[in-house]
């Protein structure tokens, strides 16, 4: 039996509907033939790469997109690997950033030296404010807030996914930016996240800026700077590169 296309294909080559429910809070009726599809991006041909849209922060060679205060970057690169150089300070990005994907590799050092907070201490600050935690948590206990994976101070991982002291793991994190009206914020900063391919937050909301041992309040800012922290610790990232999310990825 022929299949009968809906009237709106019929009449503009596009498939979909208008006599359906419009879905709430859009403009959009259910199938609707007229709203836009989604934008072609080509996958990176391997896992982890970046895709055709992405900015590449670091892939290995060139340290031109980072910064150290008003210097150039401090820390070292070795093997296709950025090292942080421990008390030289942390690295931030040069471009400053809201709404992102964003994806980077970490390994921390070996052999293992100290433990709980003493072990690859090291941190991803999104915006520069909100702490994404990197430390060695495989088989060294900490405070569930403060192990790898953890949003800092908040929210622990949903579970501990790390890998041993020196192996490659990935991070994937989705972060929305604070939204602010009139000067009052009407949403806070939202957390999604991915470890070693395990889910860790799963659309977290956050409380403010992460501190330790406190919690921060948020001060207006809907951008800033990726920031690296240097801990003490030479762990070391590869494979940096982000994907910032515009407002018509999600219509």
């Amino acid at each position: 039996m022929a299949l009968t296309l809906p009237l709106a294909a019929a009449e503009t080559g596009h498939p979909g509907y208008k006599d359906t429910p419009i879905i709430p809070g859009t403009q959009w009726h259910v199938h609707d033939s007229d709203r836009p599809e989604p934008r072609v991006v080509a996958p990176a041909k391997e896992i982890g790469k970046p895709p055709a849209d992405a900015i590449v922060l670091f892939d290995g060679t060139d340290l031109s997109k980072w910064h150290s205060g008003k210097d150039d970057a401090k820390w070292k690169i070795e093997d296709g690997a950025v090292v942080c150089v421990p008390k030289s300070g942390d690295i931030a990005t040069r471009e400053e950033f809201g709404d992102i994907q964003l994806h980077i590799e970490f390994a921390t050092p070996v052999p293992p030296a100290g433990h709980s907070q003493e072990r690859g201490n090291s941190g991803i600050h999104l915006m520069g404010q909100f702490e994404w935690q990197v430390l060695d948590s495989f088989e060294n206990p900490t405070y569930a807030d403060g192990g790898a994976a953890a949003l800092y101070g908040q929210y622990p991982p949903l579970v501990n996914a790390s890998r041993p002291p020196g192996e490659w793991q990935t991070y994937d994190i989705i972060f929305t930016a604070p939204r602010f009206k009139d000067g009052e914020m009407i949403a806070p900063a939202y957390v999604t996240g991915f470890h070693n391919g395990l889910l860790v937050h799963n659309h977290d909301a956050l409380h403010g800026p992460t501190n330790h041992r406190s919690i921060g309040k948020y001060n207006k800012a809907t951008k800033g700077p990726i920031r690296l922290q240097d801990h003490g610790n030479t762990t070391k990232y590869r494979n940096i590169w982000v994907r910032p999310l515009k407002a018509e990825d999600a219509q």
